[in-house]
C-alpha cells in the first residue's frame, strides 16, 4: 500500500453512455526526462483498458498476464472475454502472489473499464490484497 500512496492519482468515471480513465503522472524529479515509456493507461484487450497506480514493473507484468489470459479465451470461444472474467482472473493471480509463501504481493492497483455486449459499460477497481 506504501508504494500505491505515492503513485499519481488514476479516476475512473462510469456513465450510461461510457467510461473516462484520466491518470495524472507525477514527475519523480524536475531533472528526470519525461518518457513516454511511463504510461499510466494500458489497453489490455480491444474491449478493456485499465488504469493503474504503484509499482510500474508490477503493472507490466499483470498487464502482460491479463493480456494472455485474454487472448487464451478468444483462440479457444472465439469471442472477446467478459470483463468481469478477466478482472476475476487478473485478481485471482494477484491474491495468489499474496496468499502463498515465498511470493512478495504486487504493489499496484488498478482500475479496469470495458464493454461487453451482456452487461455493456462497467468499471472495477482491485487493490494490493
Amino acid at each position: 500500500m506504501e508504494a500505491i500512496s505515492h503513485a499519481g492519482t488514476v479516476i475512473g468515471i462510469l456513465s450510461k453512455d461510457g467510461i473516462v480513465l484520466a491518470a495524472e503522472r507525477q514527475a519523480t524529479s524536475a531533472l528526470l526526462e519525461q518518457s513516454v515509456g511511463s504510461e499510466k493507461i494500458y489497453e489490455m484487450n480491444d474491449n478493456v483498458v485499465a488504469g493503474v497506480a504503484g509499482l510500474t514493473a508490477d503493472a507490466n507484468i499483470l498487464i502482460n498476464q491479463s493480456r494472455m489470459i485474454a487472448q487464451r479465451y478468444l483462440l479457444r470461444y472465439g469471442s472477446p472475454i467478459p470483463v468481469e472474467q478477466l478482472v476475476r482472473r487478473l485478481c485471482d493471480l494477484k491474491q495468489g502472489y499474496t496468499q502463498f509463501g515465498g511470493l512478495r504481493p504486487f504493489g499496484v492497483s488498478f482500475l479496469c473499464a470495458g464493454w461487453d455486449s451482456a452487461f455493456g459499460f462497467q468499471l472495477y477497481q482491485s487493490d494490493p490484497a
